[in-house]
C-alpha cells in the first residue's frame, strides 16, 4: 500500500464528485469493528446501491453479535469478489490509519483510497481524506455526503447512521452528544430509525457469561494515583472461566471509569497473545494523546492501543503515558 499523506482535508463536493465518478466500491471496516466503522459503511454502501453502484463490504473480524442486526452485515466478508474491477474505490470508515484494516486487506494503489473519519490525529492516507473532527462519529461525517448525494434517507439507512451516533455518544452519555448531535439523532428517528431497538440491542442485552466476566473484571480493579486512575485486565483465562470471548469486554471500560473519583480508567485485554488497551477519560486528561505515545489513537475521553510485550510492563507504560499527559 502507499503510505504518502496528504495534507490536504477535502470538500464535500470533493467527495461527492468522486462518489458520483465511481462505478464500484469496497467499504472497508476496522479490525474489532464497532456501530462506528460498520453503521458509516453500510449506510453510504445503502445509498450508492441506490445509485446503482456495486458495493462490497470488507471486514477482516466477524461482525459481533450485538450489530448483527443492522441491515447488510450478512454481506460484510474477509475476501472480495475476483472481479472487481481495479479502479473499485476502497472507503476506510472510522481509522486514522489504513493499517487498522487489519493484514488481509488485498493492496489497494493510494489513488482508489477515500479516507473518512472523525478521529483527531488521522493521518490522511487517502487520494481523498473527508475527516470532521467536530463531528460526534463517522457516522455523522457520512451524513453529509448522503445529503451531498441527494439520496433519500431510507430507514436502513437512518439505522445504520443513528447506530454509529448511539454508539460514538455512549447512547447520548458522553460529552460529544452536542445539540447538533441530538438533532441528528431526531432527524435520523424521524426517517424511520427505531432508538429503542438499537439500544437493545447495543447496550442492554448482555449474555450470562458477559455479565459474569464483568464481575471477574471488577474483582481485580486497582486504583492509583490518590482514586484518580482504575484499571483492570481481562485474560484468556477470565474467559475460560466464565465462558465469555473477546466481545464481552465491550464497554466494560466504562464501568471502570463510573467509579466514584475517577478520571481515567483502562481496561488490559491480554487475549489470543495481544495486549489491546481501551483509556476512558472524564476529560481532565487527554487520553488520545496517551494513547498516541504509545502506537494507539482515538478521542480525547476515548482511545485505544496495542502493547507489545507483558502484562505488567503494559501497567507501567500506560501509567507514564498517562502521567505525561497530567494524570
Amino acid at each position: 500500500m502507499i503510505i504518502e499523506s496528504s495534507s490536504r482535508i477535502a470538500s464535500t463536493a470533493d467527495v461527492v464528485g468522486e462518489l458520483r465518478a465511481r462505478s464500484s466500491f469496497v467499504m472497508v471496516s476496522h479490525v474489532k469493528p464497532d456501530g462506528d466503522t460498520l453503521g458509516a459503511g453500510l449506510a453510504l454502501g445503502l445509498a450508492l446501491k441506490k445509485l446503482g453502484k456495486r458495493v462490497h463490504y470488507f471486514g477482516q473480524d466477524p461482525v459481533p453479535r450485538n450489530l448483527r442486526f443492522l441491515p447488510e452485515t450478512e454481506f460484510v466478508a474477509r475476501d472480495l469478489p475476483p472481479d472487481l474491477p481495479s479502479d473499485a474505490l476502497f472507503v476506510f470508515c472510522d481509522m486514522s490509519d489504513f493499517s487498522r484494516a487489519g493484514e488481509f486487506l488485498p493492496a489497494v494503489d493510494r489513488e482508489n483510497m477515500l479516507d473518512i473519519d472523525h478521529h483527531l490525529g488521522n493521518s490522511l492516507f487517502g487520494k481523498l481524506n473527508y475527516v470532521l473532527e467536530t463531528e460526534c462519529s463517522t457516522g455523522a461525517v457520512v451524513m453529509h455526503l448522503l445529503r451531498g448525494l441527494e439520496v433519500p434517507i431510507d430507514r436502513d439507512i437512518a439505522t445504520c447512521i443513528l447506530t454509529t451516533v448511539m454508539t460514538d455518544t455512549g447512547g447520548f452519555m458522553h460529552s460529544n452528544a452536542s445539540a447538533e448531535a441530538l438533532e441528528l439523532a431526531a432527524e435520523l428517528m424521524r426517517s424511520g430509525a427505531n432508538k429503542e431497538e438499537i439500544t437493545e440491542e447495543i447496550f442492554l442485552r448482555k449474555r450470562v457469561a458477559a455479565t459474569r466476566l464483568l464481575g471477574r473484571i471488577i474483582e481485580e480493579m486497582r486504583f492509583d494515583h490518590s482514586g484518580h486512575y482504575c484499571y483492570s485486565f481481562v485474560d484468556d483465562a477470565m474467559l475460560a472461566q466464565t465462558g465469555a470471548d473477546g466481545e464481552d469486554t465491550e464497554d466494560t471500560v466504562n464501568t471502570l471509569r463510573g467509579q466514584d473519583g475517577v478520571d481515567v480508567a483502562a481496561l488490559f485485554k491480554a487475549i489470543e497473545g495481544e495486549i489491546r488497551v481501551s483509556l476512558r477519560s472524564n476529560g481532565r486528561v487527554n487520553v488520545q494523546a496517551a494513547a498516541k505515545h504509545l502506537g494507539g489513537g482515538g478521542h480525547f475521553r476515548a482511545a485505544g492501543l496495542t502493547f507489545r510485550g507483558t502484562l505488567e510492563e503494559a501497567f507501567g507504560a500506560v501509567d507514564a503515558a498517562l502521567v505525561a499527559e497530567g494524570l
